[in-house]
């Protein structure tokens, strides 16, 4: 790995609040390292539950959304939900029909088609809805910088409710940044700047949850109720990459356990059909296995199938469509593949190889792939990269940043190449017309302030820790810090001065690289790598000893258990 290894800082107190707190200094200082310095931020980090999180009623706008939609019940109101087709959308969707349905609600959804409707609410919907009677919209997941379609919503006497999570659109007036809202009758977003909801990073599912959750009180509903809906919750959290701190980890983490027993026909069917019944479930099953599946619903067909799979009211509809998901993912796995390839070459043959934001145009890339296939390529060249594909429309594209480019805030800087944009520090989607494609590359160079050592990745390990200590005992209590994801990420320990005693790659598709190690008392592990495992092997070959970043892990082999280490990188 060309990054720079950088050891997390070392704080005085461990072992004393380890003490108090029943774990070890190592711990403590991995949670400190995670959550905060203070004894009551480490004892959150390990003991907080669903109690701790905040009262919604402290989300602005909250209490006016629930008592507009008690009334609209009130009044036999035809209500519509506008979510979006990826899995926050899906997820805060379905929360919201089956919020509003429990409370009484005529209410029905439509979720944009992303190569028709592109994304979130749009005139087309609006109009659709007005003509067939809907008096209340209720966006999920999008809104916030859809001003003109709302305004043309008010202007046909509609009621219009936003819940989002996106950060809210600005423009500068003489250095002073002017937020943009739109003329909703009301707005649930936790970003907006006096907004008194403690906690900003929650997803749109998640605010959607929370104003469920509101509403039910409101009702007299059993909070159980409210919580039987955190799994999809959870599942969006994870699947849109939120920071999994406060009040996410600890949703996630909870929802997790509820998703291993779902009562949610669709669920069930998806982790059957992925080989994960009976399994113990990780944030890695959600954003890699199962998460991927409800994405592929919007990506390659209609997300309407996914929302279709959480409504599911018998297993055998439910099995038929978990299948279907899984085989539209697997199609999309391979189209992601030709399209990674593709950019790379771009990137690695023309002059895009000297750029510091990487604007990649692939006209023949399926467009609901861009996202993806961005974040494979800054993954690979760590860039800020922008994939772009001809729509049906001019051109669509998603972007992946790297820290310290603010992604959303430089596209703000060229809005007006744009006929569509929004995003979040480090992701973004756009519409726009083929012919500026260029002028976006040029202006986005020439307005990035990124260093060379800006580009210059960096890994951040929690300690030096021989393999010899790397047993089950840290292991257990390693377990303490999931769910791991972005904002929490599994801890990594580096070991040095470690002898190659054997290396081979295995794996049906040659895509594990399987060591030996062995330390200078002749201390041996297993360990294994994974990504380009043949690079690897001809990196590790010829050299005499070998540093690395791993994290331990148990393997279970035929009733036996076993140590492991999950190589990270090699120096």
């Amino acid at each position: 790995m060309r990054g720079r290894w950088i050891e997390a800082a070392r704080m005085e107190g461990n072992r004393e609040m380890a003490q108090g707190l029943g774990v070890s200094p190592l711990t403590v200082r991995m949670i400190r390292n995670r959550a905060g310095m203070s004894e009551e931020a480490v004892r959150g980090y390990l003991y907080g539950g669903m109690e701790c999180l905040a009262d919604p009623f402290l989300m602005k706008g909250m209490e006016e959304a629930v008592s507009l939609l008690r009334e609209k019940r009130d009044e036999g109101a035809s209500v519509r939900i506008i979510g979006d087709y990826d899995i926050d959308g899906v997820n805060a969707t379905h929360i919201l029909l089956t919020g509003l349905r429990r409370i009484g609600a005529r209410v029905d959804t439509v979720i944009p088609d992303r190569m028709k409707d592109g994304y979130g609410v749009n005139e087309n919907l609006i109009r659709e809805a007005y003509e067939a009677g809907v008096d209340t919209i209720v966006t999920c997941d999008n809104g916030i910088a859809a001003s003109a379609e709302i305004g043309f919503a008010k202007e046909l006497g509609m009621t219009v409710v936003v819940t989002d999570h996106h950060e809210i659109p600005f423009r500068e007036e003489e250095g002073e940044r002017i937020f943009v809202l739109p003329p909703a009758d009301v707005i649930v977003n936790p970003k907006q700047a006096d907004c008194g909801y403690p906690f900003k990073m929650l997803c749109g599912a998640a605010v959607a949850w929370r104003l469920v959750e509101a509403l039910y009180r409101a009702e007299g509903i059993s909070r159980e109720e409210a919580l039987d809906l955190a799994e999809f919750a959870a599942v969006a959290t994870v699947g849109d990459i939120m920071e999994l701190q406060g009040e996410n980890r600890i949703l996630v983490r909870y929802g997790l356990k509820r998703l291993e027993q779902t009562r949610n026909l669709g669920y069930r069917a998806l982790i059957t059909v992925n080989g994960l019944e009976g399994k113990r479930l990780t944030a890695y099953h959600i954003g890699f296995v199962l998460g991927p599946c409800i994405n592929a619903s919007g990506r390659l067909d209609t997300a309407k199938r996914a929302l279709n799979l959480l409504g599911a009211e018998s297993r055998e509809e439910a099995e038929a469509l978990a299948g279907d998901l899984k085989a539209l993912n697997d199609s999309r796995k391979a189209l992601t593949v030709k399209g990674t390839e593709e950019a790379r070459r771009q990137i690695e043959e023309t002059e895009l190889g000297r750029d510091r934001v990487l604007v990649v145009y692939l006209p023949e890339c399926h467009e609901s792939l861009a996202g993806i296939i961005a974040g494979r390529i800054r993954e690979q060249f760590y860039r800020p990269c922008f994939i772009l594909t001809d729509g049906e429309d001019g051109v669509k594209g998603s972007g992946r940043s790297i820290a310290g480019y603010h992604m959303f805030e430089e596209m703000m800087k060229v809005e007006e190449l744009f006929t569509r944009f929004g995003g979040h520090p480090m992701a973004a989607g756009l519409s726009m017309e083929r012919s500026k494609v260029e002028e976006l590359r040029q202006r986005l160079n020439e307005n990035c302030t990124l260093t060379e050592e800006d580009l210059v990745p960096r890994e951040t390990f929690d300690a030096v820790l021989p393999i010899v200590y790397a047993g089950e005992q840290l292991i257990r209590e390693l377990e303490l810090l999931e769910p791991f994801g972005k904002g929490n990420e599994k801890p990594l320990f580096a070991a040095g001065n470690l002898f190659v005693r054997s290396a081979r790659i295995i794996g049906k598709n040659a895509n594990v690289l399987k060591l030996v190690l062995e330390d200078g008392n002749g201390n041996r592990m297993e360990a294994l790598s994974f990504g380009d495992v043949q690079g690897d092997l001809e990196y590790i070959e010829g050299k005499e000893r070998i540093s690395i970043l791993y994290y331990p892990e148990v393997n279970e082999y035929m009733g036996r258990r076993t140590v492991q280490l999950v190589v990270d990188a090699y120096r």
